[in-house]
């Protein structure tokens, strides 16, 4: 155990020479002044248990009445000759005389004893055993300084003094008795590791029962610091109610550890939330502080485990003790089970039932007409408002077009619902860890937000309405995320705009706090969101927020049929904004932003143009799917097409070629002639669809830039990069003149211009963009034309 100079949680709370229940200290294993103690008393209740029956009732008559005629009122036979103090076993003589006179009543030790006659021995013993806690207890009284924890010494003394009296067994008189709060912080444990860890693999889970079973043995050997300590380190808290705590937790758990003849309860079965509360932050820092400074100690089939796995569970196990909605402390979370007081070893298969997520218009949205509240997954917080539901999947999506045709070569109806069943069964579904390189960023998030861990709100400050103060509060966190986390924007400039009535936040609420949100400004008339700050607070990262955040935004938009954002990223945030979905080539026209977002200094510009068909929040779980069927799916051809055909003789008779498609088996492992698309055989035809195409490609928007040859003037050293330049005036010129006899010809010089702009010009620049967006507008026209395959 280590020395603690301060006050600590965890420091002996006893100070009776070592008999007490050390802290298990800070590394995960029980202190050795609790086993050497208990051990010591053990010892020396068998010693006096072995000893003959007269120094048994010596040792009874000093705490036995005198039983004399005359009404005596002596309460215990004293010794003529007192032993030293504290007395020795080995210094006592063997010898007793039941006429020796008492030194308070003179009295024989026999006429304090006669009660003790026709005892049995086995009663005896248990009266001696009553005896030596007596002792111990007259010890730790002398011994104790607090004044709190010497009271509660000094009554169990008594009540073990006057069981001696009546011959009787000790019994706690309190208004309550255990257990003190439902569901025990055993039984919260157990709900814990069924609500977070259900779901991995019988391995893993193996290994989080393991740390559980570790966390509840230091809770049921750990020494509760005294009420006048906590007070000193904790001047709010609950004083009353963590004294009564300490009182029971004494009484029940810790002195009944060596007085054996005191009832005796787990801390971790009679106590509940309250109590691990006021233990878990100080204990959580001990024990890994110890775990870390007693590394090379630990044998090494343990050391990952306590290293790695342990801090992590404890971390997660820490939200969920002070979550004011956490679940696992209601005593109807395992309703339907069979009832009764679960022990930690029990498995439950199945894992809680996910809510539907939907968007509501939220009770404490300042502006009820746009803020929207997303997700809140906490029914208490949902409304049923048809015109804010979240969008279904029957429903047909804004811009949705209607379902693309049936192509050759597509896979059968039949077959894809076949594998589908399979997918859809739990137990085809393959186990994926959180911890796993397989599983998606937001998976953790996700099942955070359909656990009501988290929450994601879209709120605002407004002008003509009351001020709302939950809204305001988390406006403020909002503020202090940004500030902290952008250290380089000025703080007056972020609180200006969170607090701008026209900008908007999708905040990220954990346990009542922000940790964390993307402030935006909505320009429907211009067809984009411009975002401005995005950010979530440092001891909350890497868990997949950013990306659950960012899901929740692209919903929420489409919602709102705004398909396109655009930022200013800084070198930092690029990176974040690629995984996103945003790149540097802006599908929004730069007249349409252009003096309507802000421009910041040595940021790049990105745009997100969203898919409204794509359910962002689930997005992974979707391609997880499309995995899983392709992977049947291939499995099911491969098994389809194993089979072994002869080998080809043609070639040994001579023949030099043959088509590909003549192979045997060839057809059956899914290939397909490579498509050379169709190639007009009249030339008016030719001529007409080429003059259709190239008439398109003239009216497009972004194709201002290539109408004529380049000027020299315009760009100069042009024509010392591109050795053959290529515009769409010089391509009309020669469809005039009939150049183009081929389609290959047409669709070279076409490429050429975009080549040539791609070369010269940098990524960044309006003329390459516009060179990306005309190529792709191009080979869609060439397409539906028929000139080469889609």
């Amino acid at each position: 155990m280590a020395d603690s100079a301060g006050i600590q949680q965890g420091s002996p709370a006893i100070g009776a020479a070592g008999l007490v229940p050390a802290a298990p200290g800070a590394g995960g294993t029980e202190g050795s002044g609790a086993a050497g103690g208990s051990a010591r008393i053990a010892v020396k209740k068998a010693q006096l248990r072995s000893s003959p029956r007269p120094k048994k009732l010596e040792k009874l008559g000093v705490y036995s009445s005198c039983k004399a005629e005359g009404a005596c009122k002596c309460n215990g036979w004293k010794s003529q000759n007192p032993p030293p103090t504290p007395p020795r076993t080995d210094q006592q003589s063997n010898t007793v005389n039941l006429q020796e006179p008492c030194r308070s009543c003179s009295h024989t030790l026999g006429d304090h004893v006669t009660h003790l006659e026709n005892v049995s021995e086995e009663e005896m013993n248990r009266l001696l055993g009553i005896v030596l806690d007596v002792e111990y207890l007259y010890t730790c009284v002398h011994k104790e300084e607090d004044a709190d924890t010497k009271q509660v010494y000094f009554s169990l003394f008594k009540l073990l003094r006057k069981s001696i009296l009546q011959m009787g067994k000790p019994t706690l008189e309190a208004q309550e008795s255990p257990p003190f709060e439902k569901p025990s912080i055993e039984q919260g444990v157990n709900n814990f590791v069924q609500y977070k860890f259900s779901h991995l693999p019988s391995k893993e889970r193996q290994t989080i029962m393991e740390l559980a079973k570790m966390f509840l043995n230091q809770i049921n050997y750990w020494q509760l610091e005294t009420p006048s300590q906590r007070r000193q380190r904790v001047p709010t808290d609950d004083a009353a109610g963590y004294k009564a705590n300490y009182t029971r937790w004494l009484c029940y758990c810790n002195v009944p550890q060596f007085c054996d003849s005191l009832p005796r309860y787990e801390t971790t079965q009679i106590f509940g939330r309250t109590l691990l509360r006021s233990v878990f932050t100080v204990m959580r820092k001990q024990l890994l502080e110890q775990a870390r400074q007693e590394k090379d100690k630990l044998p090494p089939e343990k050391r990952t485990l306590i290293l790695t796995h342990f801090p992590k569970f404890l971390s997660m196990l820490e939200e969920e003790v002070y979550s004011h909605s956490s679940p696992i402390w209601s005593q109807d979370f395992l309703a339907g089970a069979s009832g009764g007081q679960i022990p930690i070893h029990t498995v439950i298969s199945a894992p809680p039932v996910a809510r539907p997520l939907y968007y509501s218009t939220s009770p404490v949205s300042v502006d009820p007409t746009t803020c929207g509240s997303v997700s809140p997954a906490r029914k208490t917080v949902l409304e049923s408002n048809p015109v804010g539901e979240k969008r279904k999947p029957t429903e047909p999506l804004p811009h949705e077009e209607n379902k693309r045709p049936r192509a050759v070569g597509d896979i059968p109806l039949e077959l894809i619902n076949e594998v589908m069943a399979t997918i859809t069964d739990p137990a085809a579904i393959p186990e994926t860890s959180l911890l796993s390189a397989h599983s998606a960023r937001d998976e953790a998030a996700r099942l955070e937000e359909r656990r009501g861990v988290i929450e994601f709100h879209v709120i605002g400050n407004s002008l003509n309405q009351k001020p709302n103060k939950r809204i305001l509060m988390w406006l403020v966190g909002l503020q202090n995320v940004f500030s902290h986390q952008l250290p380089r924007m000025p703080k007056e400039y972020i609180t200006r705009l969170v607090f701008d009535p026209k900008h908007k936040t999708l905040s990220l609420i954990k346990d009542g706090r922000v940790i964390g949100g993307i402030c935006f400004r909505m320009f429907p008339s211009q067809g984009f969101t411009e975002i401005v700050f995005c950010a979530v607070t440092s001891n909350e990262q890497v868990k997949g927020y950013g990306t659950h955040l960012m899901n929740h935004l692209k919903e929420y938009h489409i919602k709102h049929e705004i398909l396109n954002f655009l930022t200013y990223a800084d070198e930092y945030a690029i990176g974040y904004f690629k995984k996103q979905g945003f790149s540097k080539d802006i599908k929004v026209p730069k007249a349409k932003y252009v003096g309507y977002i802000k421009d910041y200094e040595g940021a790049t510009l990105m745009g997100c143009e969203l898919n409204p068909s794509i359910p962002y929040t689930e997005f992974s779980v979707i391609i997880k799917k499309q995995k899983e069927i392709i992977k049947k799916l291939i499995e099911r051809k491969q098994a389809a097409i194993r089979k072994v055909y002869p080998g080809l003789s043609c070639f040994k008779e001579g023949v030099r070629q043959i088509p590909i498609e003549s192979i045997p088996g060839i057809r059956e492992t899914g290939w397909k002639p490579v498509g050379k698309g169709k190639e007009l055989k009249d030339p008016d035809q030719l001529y007409s669809t080429l003059k259709t195409i190239l008439q398109h490609v003239k009216s497009h928007p972004n194709a201002w830039p290539f109408m004529e040859p380049v000027k020299k003037t315009e760009a100069p050293g042009y024509y010392q990069v591109i050795r053959f330049p290529m515009d769409l005036k010089t391509m009309s010129e020669r469809l005039k003149s009939r150049y183009y006899t081929t389609r290959k010809l047409f669709m070279a010089d076409m490429q050429r211009i975009f080549t040539n702009c791609r070369e010269y010009n940098p990524p960044e620049s309006e003329y390459y963009k516009c060179a990306n967006l005309l190529e792709k507008f191009f080979y869609t026209k060439i397409k539906e034309a028929g000139l080469i395959e889609k």
